[in-house]
């Protein structure tokens, strides 16, 4: 054998060989794990703070939005607050829902997935209009038959064909930081009429409002802007 030469051991070498193969496969699923824990935050962050899907399961806002709706909803930002006749999407905690859930954790994680990903709608989240602002006096009904509001009728040409503004009489003033809302389908709507004798008379505050609804994006043959 030469001087200065070395033999190589052949599964030495072979064991370098599937070292060096391993390493970059290695690195390769470390990059495909970051990668997609960074774009759940980023998901997280957007549907937190700019948009967000909602999965209206109610027939309680027809024609407007329909049963299987997903509905993108804007946060509301600068402090912005909704006016008489805007959708909202709100927390409905403390006012049209209980506050604290009585399923059993396994049953929570479940909704919190379908919630998640817009395959099911959440218990506490409801999409409403806004009939009466801070300072305004709701009353049903006028002369005509419609819904008051500081005693002028509305015109209400959003709600469901055949339904009446109203079966229940009622008079209410708004509060300051409260609102009056009502679903357009107003014979099955469940919203401030229902609560008129619980605390808070059907008044719900108006920090607990999530956002506004801008567009239906599924079923495609009904998306587009509300």
């Amino acid at each position: 054998m030469p001087t200065g030469t070395r033999a190589r051991d052949p599964h030495t070498s072979g064991s370098h060989a599937v070292r060096r193969e391993r390493q970059p496969r290695a690195r390769g699923w470390r990059s495909v794990v970051l990668a997609l824990l960074v774009a759940v935050l980023v998901a997280g962050l957007v549907r937190a703070f700019v948009a967000d899907v909602y999965w209206i399961g109610s027939d309680s806002m027809q024609p407007t939005v329909e049963p299987g709706d997903r509905v993108l909803v804007t946060r509301l930002r600068g402090g912005a607050e909704p006016e008489r006749g805007d959708l909202v999407v709100f927390d409905g905690r403390g006012s049209f829902a209980p506050l604290h859930s009585e399923d059993p954790w396994p049953v929570r994680a479940l909704h919190t997935v379908g919630r998640w990903t817009g395959l099911a709608g959440s218990d506490s989240v409801y999409l409403k209009r806004v009939i009466g602002t801070p300072g305004d006096t709701v009353a049903c009904c006028g002369p005509s038959g419609h819904l008051v509001v500081n005693g002028q009728e509305l015109a209400e040409d959003y709600l469901l064909a055949g339904d009446r503004p109203s079966e229940v009489e009622f008079t209410a003033v708004v509060p300051e930081g409260r609102l009056w809302l009502m679903g357009d389908h107003r014979s099955v709507s469940v919203d401030s009429r229902s609560l008129l004798g619980a605390p808070g008379g059907g008044l719900v505050r108006a920090d607990k409002v999530i956002g506004e609804p801008v567009a239906v994006l599924w079923p495609l043959d009904r998306a587009g802007q509300l």
